[in-house]
């Protein structure tokens, strides 16, 4: 046209305005410091709640504890000076404000059967075994359990897929507490496949055998709601478009499918954290591995009082962040799940 000086621009609609852009990227910005700061505070309350129930569960309960600790035998002046020592001499309320400040610089005392030792040192050193069983056992029960689920709705096995099925439901009603000594017998004592995970020599064979072990009852949760989940996505048109397109099974069903399906594994893998740590403290206390529920269990059969609180602390502090991790992938993954 006469009056064109040039290829009109894109409609207002579509133009990109900066002050916009900073605008909506401050808002998003707001919403995740609001979410990080809620989880925070949170995640803090239940901490301060479970220290609190800790304190007064070993100040409070029927008996000395003194006397729990020496036993019947010790004289007073032993016991009174036991007390002295944990400050269990001092007012309720002084003893709770010399615990809370404790807590925060980390320092619950020394052990009463390493005199020297920090309780919290021994919490740290034992701490890194237990994330190392439970991290391995949370990776290989996720991948376990996505394969599971995958081979049973997929065309791979064709009418062998029900078996597949039918094995992860009884896999998931089979406690760990009886599972994990079977296996342990029948693969490391009488086949010799695997070493004994509390053998010193086994070294990565058996940290990974215990965590294999530790995943199974994960693994069976996640295949589960991994196969629900994909079964629903079954039918969905983007699957059939990929279909259409000429994709394989395997690209339909993990490239396509299986992202779509990854915030309910999420959320299962969070809420089965908790039996997860509980069962790394069967094993412990099953194969005499070093770690936080060998050092817990110690400490109570020891009657080790600062110990004891500060691995019962640290296990709940080792959840809260373990349980406020998987919600902030469950919500990277599935924005339905934010706050």
């Amino acid at each position: 046209m006469a009056g064109g000086g040039g290829a009109p621009g894109p409609p207002a609609a579509t133009r990109r305005h900066p002050a916009g852009n900073v605008a909506r990227a401050s808002r998003v910005l707001a919403r995740i410091a609001r979410e990080a700061l809620g989880r925070t505070v949170a995640s803090a309350g239940v901490l301060f709640a479970l220290a609190t129930l800790v304190f007064l569960a070993l100040r409070l309960l029927p008996g000395d504890p003194a006397a729990l600790v020496l036993g019947e035998q010790a004289s007073e002046a032993d016991r009174a000076a036991l007390r002295a020592r944990l400050g269990m001499d001092r007012p309720l309320a002084v003893q709770y404000a010399v615990f809370l400040r404790g807590l925060a610089t980390l320092d619950l005392g020394d052990s009463l059967a390493r005199p020297g030792v920090r309780a919290f040192a021994q919490v740290a050193d034992a701490l890194v075994p237990t994330a190392e069983l439970a991290g391995l056992a949370v990776t290989g029960g996720a991948l376990l359990g996505v394969a599971l689920a995958l081979g049973s709705v997929g065309p791979w096995l064709g009418a062998r897929r029900e078996w597949v099925h039918r094995a992860v439901l009884v896999l998931a009603a089979t406690p760990l507490l009886a599972l994990a000594p079977l296996a342990t017998w029948a693969l490391a004592v009488e086949l010799r496949w695997v070493p004994l995970p509390g053998d010193p020599e086994s070294r990565f064979g058996g940290v990974a055998f215990a965590a294999g072990l530790l995943s199974l009852p994960l693994a069976a949760q996640v295949a589960r709601i991994a196969r629900a989940a994909l079964l629903d996505l079954g039918r969905a048109k983007f699957l059939d478009v990929a279909r259409a397109k000429g994709g394989s099974a395997a690209r339909v069903w993990i490239v396509h499918a299986l992202p779509a399906a990854s915030a309910p594994i999420a959320v299962v893998v969070a809420t089965q954290l908790g039996a997860l740590l509980g069962g790394a403290v069967v094993l412990e206390r099953l194969f005499e591995r070093p770690g936080l529920g060998s050092l817990m269990l110690a400490a109570y059969a020891s009657r080790d009082l600062p110990v004891l609180e500060a691995s019962v602390i640290a296990a709940g502090m080792l959840f809260v962040a373990a349980q406020a991790a998987a919600a902030a992938v469950a919500a990277a993954v599935d924005p339905r799940g934010r706050a």
